[in-house]
Protein backbone atom coordinates (compact mmCIF):
# COMPACT_ATOMS: atom_id res chain seq x y z
CA UNK A 1 0.00 0.00 0.00
CA UNK A 2 0.58 3.49 -0.75
CA UNK A 3 -0.86 6.53 0.90
CA UNK A 4 -0.84 10.04 -0.39
CA UNK A 5 -1.63 12.96 1.88
CA UNK A 6 -3.49 15.67 -0.22
CA UNK A 7 -5.99 15.83 -2.49
CA UNK A 8 -4.93 18.47 -5.13
CA UNK A 9 -4.38 17.79 -8.53
CA UNK A 10 -0.97 16.61 -8.40
CA UNK A 11 -1.64 14.14 -5.41
CA UNK A 12 -4.75 12.88 -6.62
CA UNK A 13 -2.78 12.27 -9.94
CA UNK A 14 -0.19 10.29 -7.99
CA UNK A 15 -2.84 8.66 -6.72
CA UNK A 16 -4.29 7.37 -9.50
CA UNK A 17 -1.28 6.39 -11.32
CA UNK A 18 -0.15 4.28 -8.34
CA UNK A 19 -3.59 2.59 -8.47
CA UNK A 20 -3.94 1.90 -12.06
CA UNK A 21 -1.00 -0.54 -11.90
CA UNK A 22 -3.10 -2.33 -8.99
CA UNK A 23 -1.69 -1.15 -5.91
CA UNK A 24 -3.46 0.05 -2.74
CA UNK A 25 -3.95 3.40 -2.55
CA UNK A 26 -5.54 5.47 0.35
CA UNK A 27 -5.85 9.03 -0.53
CA UNK A 28 -6.67 11.56 2.40
CA UNK A 29 -8.12 15.22 2.40
CA UNK A 30 -8.68 17.36 5.22
CA UNK A 31 -12.02 18.07 3.67
CA UNK A 32 -14.39 15.56 4.79
CA UNK A 33 -17.08 16.68 2.43
CA UNK A 34 -14.98 16.75 -0.31
CA UNK A 35 -13.87 13.02 0.34
CA UNK A 36 -17.42 12.25 0.63
CA UNK A 37 -17.71 13.59 -3.03
CA UNK A 38 -14.71 11.69 -4.42
CA UNK A 39 -16.20 8.19 -3.09
CA UNK A 40 -19.01 8.92 -4.64
CA UNK A 41 -18.00 9.94 -7.81
CA UNK A 42 -15.15 7.83 -8.17
CA UNK A 43 -12.92 10.98 -9.04
CA UNK A 44 -11.98 13.98 -7.87
CA UNK A 45 -14.17 17.05 -9.62
CA UNK A 46 -12.48 19.77 -7.30
CA UNK A 47 -9.44 19.19 -8.78
CA UNK A 48 -8.96 16.91 -11.56
CA UNK A 49 -12.31 16.58 -13.29
CA UNK A 50 -13.20 13.59 -15.80
CA UNK A 51 -10.33 11.24 -14.98
CA UNK A 52 -11.94 8.17 -12.61
CA UNK A 53 -10.20 6.81 -9.78
CA UNK A 54 -8.77 2.56 -10.29
CA UNK A 55 -10.87 0.86 -8.25
CA UNK A 56 -7.76 -0.13 -5.87
CA UNK A 57 -8.05 4.11 -5.09
CA UNK A 58 -9.77 4.36 -1.73
CA UNK A 59 -10.50 8.06 0.13
CA UNK A 60 -10.36 8.88 3.70
CA UNK A 61 -11.27 12.06 5.83
CA UNK A 62 -9.09 10.10 8.93
CA UNK A 63 -5.43 9.99 8.62
CA UNK A 64 -5.12 7.25 11.16
CA UNK A 65 -6.78 5.11 8.73
CA UNK A 66 -3.49 4.82 7.08
CA UNK A 67 -1.31 1.75 8.23
CA UNK A 68 1.73 2.65 10.52
CA UNK A 69 4.46 0.86 7.76
CA UNK A 70 3.04 2.58 4.96
CA UNK A 71 4.94 5.17 3.16
CA UNK A 72 3.03 8.54 2.66
CA UNK A 73 3.45 10.79 0.00
CA UNK A 74 2.82 14.30 1.04
CA UNK A 75 1.41 16.44 -1.81
CA UNK A 76 0.86 19.50 0.49
CA UNK A 77 1.88 23.02 -0.27
CA UNK A 78 5.22 23.71 0.84
CA UNK A 79 4.42 26.72 2.95
CA UNK A 80 1.32 24.74 4.65
CA UNK A 81 3.57 21.52 4.70
CA UNK A 82 5.06 22.43 8.25
CA UNK A 83 1.23 23.43 10.10
CA UNK A 84 -0.04 19.48 8.36
CA UNK A 85 3.08 18.01 9.66
CA UNK A 86 2.67 19.40 13.73
CA UNK A 87 -0.99 18.71 13.41
CA UNK A 88 -0.52 14.92 12.45
CA UNK A 89 2.70 14.16 13.47
CA UNK A 90 2.08 11.58 15.71
CA UNK A 91 0.87 9.58 12.15
CA UNK A 92 3.32 10.35 10.10
CA UNK A 93 6.24 9.07 12.89
CA UNK A 94 8.30 6.04 12.24
CA UNK A 95 8.03 5.70 8.43
CA UNK A 96 9.38 7.24 5.04
CA UNK A 97 7.71 10.61 4.46
CA UNK A 98 7.97 11.83 0.50
CA UNK A 99 7.79 15.13 0.50
CA UNK A 100 5.98 15.82 -3.21
CA UNK A 101 6.10 19.43 -3.18
CA UNK A 102 8.38 22.11 -4.48
CA UNK A 103 9.87 25.38 -2.58
CA UNK A 104 11.14 26.79 0.39
CA UNK A 105 9.44 27.54 3.34
CA UNK A 106 9.74 31.40 3.65
CA UNK A 107 9.64 32.14 7.70
CA UNK A 108 12.86 29.54 7.84
CA UNK A 109 14.97 29.09 4.33
CA UNK A 110 14.02 25.61 4.84
CA UNK A 111 13.16 22.68 1.83
CA UNK A 112 10.74 19.91 2.34
CA UNK A 113 13.26 17.23 3.81
CA UNK A 114 14.95 19.03 6.34
CA UNK A 115 11.17 20.78 7.31
CA UNK A 116 10.48 16.84 7.99
CA UNK A 117 13.36 16.18 9.96
CA UNK A 118 13.08 19.19 12.23
CA UNK A 119 9.29 18.10 12.87
CA UNK A 120 9.08 14.03 12.69
CA UNK A 121 13.01 13.28 13.48
CA UNK A 122 12.10 9.29 13.12
CA UNK A 123 10.84 9.68 10.33
CA UNK A 124 12.87 8.81 6.95
CA UNK A 125 12.16 12.00 4.59
CA UNK A 126 12.53 11.71 0.69
CA UNK A 127 11.21 14.52 -2.02
CA UNK A 128 9.57 13.64 -5.36
CA UNK A 129 10.18 16.38 -8.17
CA UNK A 130 11.04 17.19 -11.78
CA UNK A 131 9.18 17.89 -14.79
CA UNK A 132 5.78 16.63 -14.41
CA UNK A 133 1.64 18.27 -14.73
CA UNK A 134 -0.81 16.31 -12.99
CA UNK A 135 -3.01 15.67 -15.63
CA UNK A 136 -0.20 13.91 -17.93
CA UNK A 137 0.54 11.54 -15.03
CA UNK A 138 -3.14 10.81 -14.33
CA UNK A 139 -4.19 10.07 -18.02
CA UNK A 140 -0.84 7.84 -17.98
CA UNK A 141 1.18 9.75 -20.41
CA UNK A 142 4.91 9.38 -20.64
CA UNK A 143 6.38 11.21 -17.64
CA UNK A 144 10.01 11.00 -15.76
CA UNK A 145 10.72 12.91 -12.55
CA UNK A 146 13.69 12.49 -9.90
CA UNK A 147 13.14 10.55 -6.13
CA UNK A 148 15.87 11.89 -3.86
CA UNK A 149 16.69 9.91 -0.65
CA UNK A 150 19.83 10.26 1.53
CA UNK A 151 18.71 6.55 2.52
CA UNK A 152 19.93 4.94 -0.90
CA UNK A 153 18.19 1.39 0.01
CA UNK A 154 14.89 3.30 1.12
CA UNK A 155 15.25 5.34 -2.16
CA UNK A 156 15.61 2.26 -4.27
CA UNK A 157 12.41 0.48 -2.35
CA UNK A 158 10.47 3.81 -2.71
CA UNK A 159 11.52 3.79 -6.67
CA UNK A 160 9.99 0.32 -6.98
CA UNK A 161 6.63 1.30 -5.55
CA UNK A 162 5.88 4.61 -6.89
CA UNK A 163 7.18 4.03 -10.71
CA UNK A 164 5.00 2.75 -13.22
CA UNK A 165 4.53 1.79 -16.55
CA UNK A 166 4.45 5.56 -17.73
CA UNK A 167 5.77 7.04 -14.63
CA UNK A 168 9.81 6.43 -14.21
CA UNK A 169 11.40 7.68 -11.38
CA UNK A 170 15.19 8.09 -11.20
CA UNK A 171 16.56 8.03 -8.04
CA UNK A 172 19.01 9.98 -6.53
CA UNK A 173 20.88 10.87 -2.80
CA UNK A 174 21.24 14.60 -3.38
CA UNK A 175 18.09 15.67 -1.36
CA UNK A 176 19.57 18.95 -1.26
CA UNK A 177 19.75 19.36 -5.25
CA UNK A 178 16.50 17.81 -6.10
CA UNK A 179 14.97 19.81 -4.54
CA UNK A 180 16.36 23.15 -5.24
CA UNK A 181 16.11 22.32 -8.34
CA UNK A 182 12.45 22.25 -7.75
CA UNK A 183 11.95 25.36 -5.67
CA UNK A 184 14.26 27.81 -7.83
CA UNK A 185 12.84 26.89 -11.26
CA UNK A 186 9.18 27.90 -9.93
CA UNK A 187 10.93 31.56 -9.46
CA UNK A 188 12.52 31.49 -13.07
CA UNK A 189 9.02 30.10 -14.64
CA UNK A 190 7.41 33.62 -13.22
CA UNK A 191 10.07 35.51 -14.91
CA UNK A 192 9.98 33.63 -17.96
CA UNK A 193 6.12 34.26 -17.84
CA UNK A 194 6.82 37.63 -17.12
CA UNK A 195 8.92 38.85 -20.15
CA UNK A 196 6.02 36.65 -22.40
CA UNK A 197 3.58 38.33 -21.34
CA UNK A 198 4.86 41.71 -21.68
CA UNK A 199 5.27 41.01 -25.42
CA UNK A 200 9.33 40.60 -25.02
CA UNK A 201 9.62 38.04 -27.28
CA UNK A 202 11.16 34.47 -27.23
CA UNK A 203 14.70 35.07 -27.36
CA UNK A 204 13.96 37.37 -23.73
CA UNK A 205 12.93 34.05 -22.25
CA UNK A 206 15.95 31.95 -23.98
CA UNK A 207 18.09 34.82 -21.94
CA UNK A 208 15.93 34.30 -18.97
CA UNK A 209 15.92 30.92 -18.89
CA UNK A 210 19.76 30.47 -19.45
CA UNK A 211 20.74 32.88 -17.05
CA UNK A 212 18.42 31.51 -14.35
CA UNK A 213 19.66 28.26 -14.26
CA UNK A 214 23.25 29.77 -13.98
CA UNK A 215 21.24 31.11 -10.78
CA UNK A 216 20.09 27.92 -9.53
CA UNK A 217 23.39 26.52 -10.09
CA UNK A 218 24.78 29.04 -8.48
CA UNK A 219 22.28 28.76 -4.95
CA UNK A 220 22.77 24.73 -4.91
CA UNK A 221 26.06 24.38 -5.61
CA UNK A 222 26.38 26.88 -2.84
CA UNK A 223 24.42 24.82 -0.48
CA UNK A 224 26.55 21.80 -1.35
CA UNK A 225 24.00 20.06 -4.24
CA UNK A 226 26.13 18.41 -6.71
CA UNK A 227 26.36 19.88 -10.58
CA UNK A 228 24.99 16.80 -12.02
CA UNK A 229 21.29 17.21 -10.11
CA UNK A 230 20.82 20.62 -11.71
CA UNK A 231 21.57 19.37 -15.02
CA UNK A 232 19.51 16.58 -14.50
CA UNK A 233 15.34 15.91 -14.20
CA UNK A 234 14.68 18.39 -11.00
CA UNK A 235 16.44 21.11 -12.36
CA UNK A 236 17.17 21.51 -16.35
CA UNK A 237 14.10 19.37 -16.85
CA UNK A 238 11.81 21.11 -14.93
CA UNK A 239 13.20 24.37 -15.43
CA UNK A 240 12.44 23.84 -19.67
CA UNK A 241 8.79 22.46 -18.87
CA UNK A 242 7.92 25.13 -16.45
CA UNK A 243 9.19 28.51 -18.48
CA UNK A 244 7.37 26.88 -21.22
CA UNK A 245 4.00 25.53 -21.37
CA UNK A 246 0.65 28.03 -19.61
CA UNK A 247 0.00 24.65 -17.64
CA UNK A 248 2.72 26.04 -15.14
CA UNK A 249 1.36 28.46 -12.24
CA UNK A 250 4.13 29.90 -11.71
CA UNK A 251 4.50 30.72 -15.58
CA UNK A 252 0.74 31.98 -15.90
CA UNK A 253 1.30 34.33 -13.04
CA UNK A 254 4.07 35.47 -14.94
CA UNK A 255 2.36 36.26 -17.70
CA UNK A 256 -0.41 37.60 -15.82
CA UNK A 257 2.54 40.23 -14.30
CA UNK A 258 3.81 41.12 -17.61
CA UNK A 259 0.18 41.83 -19.41
CA UNK A 260 -0.79 43.75 -16.45
CA UNK A 261 -4.15 41.82 -15.37
CA UNK A 262 -5.09 40.01 -12.16
CA UNK A 263 -4.71 36.40 -11.02
CA UNK A 264 -6.77 33.98 -9.22
CA UNK A 265 -5.87 34.15 -5.86
CA UNK A 266 -6.85 30.35 -4.96
CA UNK A 267 -4.00 28.88 -7.15
CA UNK A 268 -1.17 28.16 -5.44
CA UNK A 269 1.85 29.87 -6.49
CA UNK A 270 4.69 28.10 -4.50
CA UNK A 271 7.67 30.60 -6.80
CA UNK A 272 5.89 33.60 -4.96
CA UNK A 273 6.86 32.33 -1.76
CA UNK A 274 10.21 30.61 -2.79
CA UNK A 275 11.31 33.91 -4.52
CA UNK A 276 11.47 36.16 -1.10
CA UNK A 277 13.19 32.78 0.66
CA UNK A 278 15.70 32.14 -1.89
CA UNK A 279 16.44 36.17 -1.89
CA UNK A 280 16.68 36.39 1.95
CA UNK A 281 19.18 33.68 1.70
CA UNK A 282 21.24 35.03 -1.44
CA UNK A 283 21.45 38.00 0.46
CA UNK A 284 23.00 36.76 3.58
CA UNK A 285 25.47 34.32 1.76
CA UNK A 286 26.61 37.16 -0.38
CA UNK A 287 25.29 34.45 -3.59
CA UNK A 288 24.18 37.31 -7.07
CA UNK A 289 20.91 36.08 -7.87
CA UNK A 290 19.43 39.33 -9.67
CA UNK A 291 16.43 37.79 -11.87
CA UNK A 292 15.48 36.42 -8.47
CA UNK A 293 15.61 39.74 -7.42
CA UNK A 294 14.25 41.20 -10.03
CA UNK A 295 11.09 39.00 -9.22
CA UNK A 296 11.71 39.60 -5.37
CA UNK A 297 11.16 43.54 -6.09
CA UNK A 298 7.89 43.19 -9.13
CA UNK A 299 5.71 41.09 -6.49
CA UNK A 300 6.77 44.13 -3.95
CA UNK A 301 4.46 46.24 -6.29
CA UNK A 302 7.25 49.02 -5.86
CA UNK A 303 9.02 48.77 -8.95
CA UNK A 304 7.83 49.07 -12.54
CA UNK A 305 8.31 46.17 -14.56
CA UNK A 306 10.67 48.12 -17.74
CA UNK A 307 12.91 49.82 -15.04
CA UNK A 308 13.71 46.32 -13.58
CA UNK A 309 14.00 44.71 -17.33
CA UNK A 310 16.31 47.66 -18.13
CA UNK A 311 18.19 47.42 -15.15
CA UNK A 312 18.85 43.72 -16.09
CA UNK A 313 20.24 44.51 -19.54
CA UNK A 314 22.19 47.38 -18.50
CA UNK A 315 24.53 45.05 -16.07
CA UNK A 316 28.53 45.00 -16.68
CA UNK A 317 28.90 43.21 -19.62
CA UNK A 318 31.23 40.01 -18.57
CA UNK A 319 32.33 35.94 -19.36
CA UNK A 320 29.34 33.39 -19.56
Amino acid sequence: MIAVCGSGAFGTALAISIAAKGTEVLLWARDADHVVEMAEARENNRRLPGLPFPATLRVTADITDIPADVPILLSIPMQKLRMMIQDHSTTLAHRPLVACCKGVELSTGLGPTALIAELVPSATPAVLTGPSFAADIARGLPTAITLACADADLGATLQEQISTPALRLYRTTDTTGAELGGALKNVIAIAAGTVMGAGLGDSARAAIMTRGYAEMQRMALALGAQVETLAGLSGFGDLTLTCTSELSRNYRFGLSLGRGDGFDTSVTVEGAATARAVQNRADAMQIDMPITAAVVALLSGKYDLSDLINGLLSRPLKEE
